[in-house]
C-alpha cells in the first residue's frame, strides 16, 4: 500500500477486512494509519528504486499479490512496482501520462480529446516567459499549476502577464521535477468523474459536482454526488473523459478526472491513474450508490475482477469544508454540535489547538471537511452547510498573521462580508467619526449592530454560507462577554469589534474581543 495517510486507512481496512497481509509505505513515519498495516515502512513515495527494492523483497520473501494506492500522486510509483513485480495494474506509461501534465495534454492533443492548449516552462523559461506563450497562441486569462501535484498546490488563475512570473514560480516550488504548465484558462462548471478500467471497458462509478471558490486560486469548499446536470450534458461529459482514458493509455485500474463543461463543450482537466481523494471514492461514493468502490479497485489490484459495481441504493452525499483566516488556533467549537445534525455521517478535523492556519490557496489548507448523505439532493446539501456553519476556529489573541490579515483591504484573502460600496464607505467614516456611529436594533440578533449592516444582516454570507445575522448571533453565543462590549456603541472597544467582523467575520471579533482582553 503506497501512502499510510487518512486518506489510505479506507484500503488498508478493507484489505485487512479480506484477511490479506499489507506491508504499507509513506514518507511521513508519522502516517495516521501506518499502525493499521500488518508491516510499515518509511519509505519516500517518490523513491522508486527503494520501492521497487521492498517489492521485489516481499514477493521472494512471502509472496506479494498486489500494490496499490488511493488519493496520492504517485500512481507511476505503483506502476513501477507493478511493472517489476508482474503484476496486474496500469502500464507504467500509462501512469507517466496520468501523472505528468505536460505529458498527459499532450498525449490528448495528439488524440484529438478536448483538453485546452498549454505548454511546458522551467526556470531557465521564466524570463521569456509570455514570448513562449504569444507564439503558442496562449492568451490570457490562463491557468499556471504544478505539472506533477495534486490538491491544486500552487495552482492559479492568471488575469494578466504583469501577474505571470509570481505564479511560474510557484508552480515550480511545487513541481517535484521544477516544470510548471501554462495553459489556457476553462469556463463552466467542473466535476469530479471516476472509472474503473479492466476487461477492454470503462465502467462508469461516480460523477460529482465540484464547488470551486476563491479565486486566482482554485479551492474546492465541497462536492455533492451524485451530479445535476442535465443527463445529456452527463453524457457528453463521460465521452469526453473515456476518450481521454484511452488516450492516456489506462488500461487496468482507477481512473479519475477532473471534467469541466465550457462554452466550448466538455473539456478535461486532468485524468490521474488512481481513486480520487477528496473523500469521494472512500466515503461520499459509497454513501451515495451503496457500492464498495475501494473494495473493487483493491480486487483489480489483485488480478480478480469486482463483484459488483450495481447501486444498491440512490441517495444523495454531500462534502463540504471549513476554513479558517490566518493565525494560530487557540480552540475549535462546534464539532459536536455539527456531528448530531440530521443526516451527518463524519465530522473530520484536520486541524487542531496549536496548529498555525492560513487562508487556503490549496486544498490541503483547509480545517477540515463535514460529510453527509440523505435521502434527498436538498437534505443532503443543507446537513453538510449547516453543520460546517456551526463550527468556529476561535485564534489566539496577539498573532502578527491574523492583525496583518485584519488590517489589510487587499483583495485575497478575501473580507468574510462584502457590503456594496456605499455601506462600506458609510461604515468607515462612522469609524473615523469621534462620535461613534448610528446603530440599527433588530429582534433577530442580541446587540445593536451598525446601520449600515442592517439591510444585509440576512443577505451577506461569509465564506461557510452564514448570513451576517447569523454570525453575529453564534459569536455572541460564544462569549457573554463579547455581549457586553457591543452592548456599549459608542465604546472604541465596539468600532473594533464590527470593523474586524465586517474583515475577519465571527473569528475576527472574536479574536479581536480576545487580544483587547488579554
Amino acid at each position: 500500500m503506497l501512502g499510510a495517510g487518512f486518506m489510505q486507512g479506507v484500503a488498508i481496512r478493507a484489505a485487512k477486512s479480506r484477511g490479506w497481509r499489507v506491508t504499507a509505505v509513506d514518507g511521513n513515519p508519522r502516517a495516521a494509519c501506518a499502525g493499521l498495516a500488518d508491516r510499515f515502512e518509511p519509505i519516500d513515495l517518490k523513491d522508486v528504486r527503494a520501492l521497487v527494492r521492498l517489492a521485489l523483497d516481499l514477493k521472494e520473501r512471502e509472496g506479494l499479490d498486489g500494490v496499490f494506492t488511493a488519493a496520492t500522486d504517485f500512481s507511476a510509483s505503483v506502476a513501477a512496482v507493478a511493472e517489476a513485480c508482474s503484476l496486474p495494474g496500469h502500464s507504467l506509461e500509462a501512469a507517466r501520462n496520468a501523472s505528468d501534465k505536460v505529458r498527459m495534454r499532450a498525449r490528448f492533443a495528439a488524440a484529438g480529446v478536448p483538453s485546452p492548449r498549454f505548454t511546458g516552462l522551467r526556470e531557465a523559461d521564466r524570463a521569456r516567459a509570455a514570448a513562449i506563450l504569444s507564439t503558442a497562441g496562449i492568451a490570457v486569462p490562463l491557468v499556471v499549476k504544478p505539472a506533477d501535484n495534486m490538491g491544486a498546490r500552487g495552482c492559479r488563475l492568471v488575469a494578466s502577464f504583469s501577474d505571470l512570473d509570481a505564479a511560474i514560480a510557484d508552480a515550480i516550488r511545487f513541481s517535484r521535477t521544477g516544470t510548471a504548465i501554462v495553459e489556457e484558462y476553462m469556463d463552466g462548471p467542473e466535476f469530479s468523474v471516476e472509472a474503473l478500467v479492466f476487461d477492454g471497458a470503462i465502467r462508469m462509478t461516480g460523477f460529482a459536482d465540484r464547488h470551486i471558490f476563491f479565486p486566482p486560486y482554485f479551492i474546492e469548499m465541497g462536492h455533492t454526488i451524485p451530479t445535476s446536470i442535465d443527463p445529456a450534458d452527463a453524457a457528453r461529459v463521460i465521452e469526453v473523459f473515456e476518450r481521454g482514458v484511452r488516450a492516456l493509455g489506462l488500461t487496468h485500474g482507477a481512473a479519475k478526472g477532473d471534467v469541466k463543461l465550457t462554452s466550448r463543450g466538455p473539456m478535461i482537466g486532468e485524468i490521474a491513474g488512481r481513486l480520487s481523494g477528496g473523500y469521494m471514492s472512500g466515503w461520499t461514493f459509497p454513501y451515495s450508490s451503496g457500492v464498495d468502490l475501494t473494495g473493487a479497485a483493491l480486487s483489480l489490484c489483485v488480478g480478480e475482477r469486482p463483484s459488483s459495481l450495481d447501486a444498491t441504493k440512490s441517495e444523495t452525499s454531500a462534502e463540504r469544508a471549513w476554513i479558517s483566516i490566518p493565525g494560530k488556533i487557540a480552540s475549535v467549537s462546534g464539532l459536536d454540535a455539527a456531528q448530531v445534525v440530521p443526516f451527518v455521517r463524519d465530522v473530520f478535523p484536520r486541524l487542531y489547538a496549536g496548529d498555525p492556519v492560513v487562508f487556503p490557496t490549496n486544498n490541503v489548507e483547509k480545517c477540515g471537511n463535514v460529510l453527509a448523505a440523505a435521502p434527498s439532493r436538498a437534505a443532503a446539501i443543507h446537513a453538510a452547510e449547516e453543520a460546517a456553519r456551526a463550527i468556529v476556529v476561535r485564534l489566539a489573541p496577539h498573532e502578527a498573521a491574523t492583525d496583518d490579515f485584519l488590517s489589510s483591504s487587499s483583495a485575497f484573502p478575501p473580507s468574510a462580508f462584502i457590503l456594496p460600496q456605499e455601506a462600506r464607505v458609510s461604515f468607515q467614516e462612522s469609524l473615523a467619526s469621534g462620535a461613534g456611529f448610528p446603530v440599527s436594533v433588530h429582534p433577530s440578533v442580541p446587540v445593536p449592530v451598525p446601520r449600515e449592516f442592517s439591510p444585509y444582516l440576512d443577505s451577506a454570507l461569509d465564506w461557510q454560507g452564514r448570513t451576517m445575522g447569523e454570525a453575529i448571533r453564534l459569536a455572541c453565543a460564544l462569549d457573554s462577554g463579547l455581549v457586553a462590549s457591543l452592548r456599549v456603541p459608542d465604546a472604541s472597544a465596539a468600532k473594533s469589534l464590527w470593523r474586524d467582523f465586517l474583515r475577519g467575520g465571527i473569528q475576527g471579533m472574536l479574536y479581536r474581543y480576545d487580544s483587547d482582553n488579554s
